[in-house]
């Protein structure tokens, strides 16, 4: 891989500057689809997944559909993906994506939208039909079809169609393991985008919002810099920190909270997943701890990245279950983790005590995956999270995500008392209980 191809460029494409070249992006995915089908067992891929579709077809209908199921294209071995989409989506597809080459293949297609469809309609049906033409075409009607997700109603009536339909997700993961050069680039943009939420939302953290409206605030940023797609914001703060619950609420962050977030947006695919971890106001002892614990974690974990290392050796840096409060690895999941992240935030690798110890996968160049920590403090409910995003170069790595996270930041007012300004790291704070007793002149010791 081009040891210069981690670059964050302006997002307008412009003459006096080589920049991110989408032509070679579809034409580059669409190779190692169609090299990672020709090596395997299947005759044909067949996807209504949203991102396997958008990476085969280069086509896009809006956020609004991914979760529909309404769309579904189809790649024979050794021909050209053809795509069935929705109403005039169709239609502008073949005026607007000339690598389809018009309707030949982009077509005007329906699946049952989710069974809402009268299943005595026959579209199911009608889906298996259009699939099963196209693959006699490429005489591969008597080959394994590899399918990604599927509704049973469309499995039931492909089977009728005498297909063997088989697990085809391996095959689209298989492929986009490994980034294009312009796939990294994309990514990186990502994560710059995420670096300016960071710094609104540190600028704006203080007593009295809701993490509801860090949210928005998030949102709004994300979507004025061009996201395409805010996924979703985790805003965790105060004693909804230790368990970590991985959705946000409208608690009100209160003096001396710690609050960790977790950032995830699209840009033209693709996609982030970035946490950051902030004391608001001041920060107790055992904040300062579970995040020093946290960040080395994933600093040692991050030292160990290169080609040929593999999943098992970083999660074997990590603490076990046992360590940190819960009772296996099913049930701490997902706290100390690592996942790839592209045209979805978890693709290959995993990392994970859960798997990678008994079923490791090598790392290669041009892996984009998030590593992230996780660590309860002692005082019982607040705790740290931490996730980087790095790019597997020739000799290592390159973290891309970039706001600071070596230390913890103590976000909102700094305040002032008679005698100067408030230390930021209070082993007493106001709503805890302290050892102190009052004097008989109602002074406290």
């Amino acid at each position: 891989m081009d040891t210069m191809a981690i670059h964050t460029y302006g997002t307008n494409a412009v003459d006096w500057e080589e920049r991110i070249d989408l032509d070679r992006l579809r034409d580059e995915r669409l190779a190692r689809l169609q090299t990672t089908l020709e090596a395997s067992s299947l005759g044909s891929l067949l996807t209504f997944d949203f991102s396997n579709i958008r990476y085969m077809t280069s086509t896009h209908i809006g956020t609004w559909a991914m979760d529909k199921l309404i769309r579904f294209a189809v790649l024979p071995q050794g021909g050209k993906p053809v795509v069935w989409d929705f109403g005039s989506a169709a239609k502008h597809h073949q005026l607007y994506n000339p690598w389809l080459e018009g309707e030949s293949r982009a077509r005007a297609g329906i699946s049952t939208l989710r069974g809402a469809f009268n299943p005595d309609a026959g579209i199911a049906e009608e889906v298996a039909r259009k699939v099963a033409e196209v693959l006699t075409e490429h005489g591969l009607e008597k080959e394994p079809v590899g399918v990604d997700i599927v509704e049973m109603p469309i499995l039931a009536a492909l089977r009728q169609q005498g297909l063997d339909v088989v697990d085809g997700q391996q095959v689209f993961l298989s492929a986009r393991r490994i980034k294009t050069k312009d796939e990294i680039a994309l990514l990186t943009q990502a994560c710059s985008m995420v670096d300016a939420a960071y710094e609104e939302l540190y600028r704006f953290l203080r007593p009295g919002v809701r993490e509801n409206e860090c949210v928005g605030l998030v949102s709004k940023v994300l979507y004025d810099l061009g996201s395409e797609y805010v996924e979703g914001v985790n805003a965790i703060s105060g004693e909804r920190c230790s368990p970590h619950p991985h959705v946000y609420s409208d608690r009100l962050v209160r003096p001396g909270d710690p609050a960790f977030f977790d950032i995830l947006h699209s840009h033209l695919g693709y996609r982030t997943c970035y946490y950051r971890t902030f004391a608001v106001g001041s920060a107790s002892v055992a904040q300062q701890d579970a995040y020093t614990r946290c960040r080395e974690f994933i600093d040692h974990a991050i030292s160990l990245v290169k080609p040929g290392a593999t999943t098992g050796d970083i999660v074997s840096v990590w603490p076990r279950a046992e360590e940190f409060g819960f009772p296996d690895e099913e049930a701490a999941f997902a706290l100390q983790y690592g996942h790839g992240v592209g045209m979805s935030i978890w693709e290959k690798p995993i990392f994970s005590r859960l798997v990678s110890l008994d079923h490791p996968e090598t790392l290669e160049e041009g892996m984009v995956f998030a590593l992230e920590t996780f660590w309860p403090a002692g005082d019982g409910w607040s705790a740290a999270r931490i996730e980087e995003e790095v790019v597997v170069t020739a000799d290592g790595c390159e973290v891309i995500t970039k706001f600071p996270a070596e230390e913890l930041l103590v976000a909102g007012q700094k305040y002032w008392t008679a005698g100067g300004s408030l230390d930021t790291l209070r082993e007493a704070q106001s709503h805890l209980n302290t050892n102190s007793k009052p004097t008989n002149d109602g002074r406290v010791d």
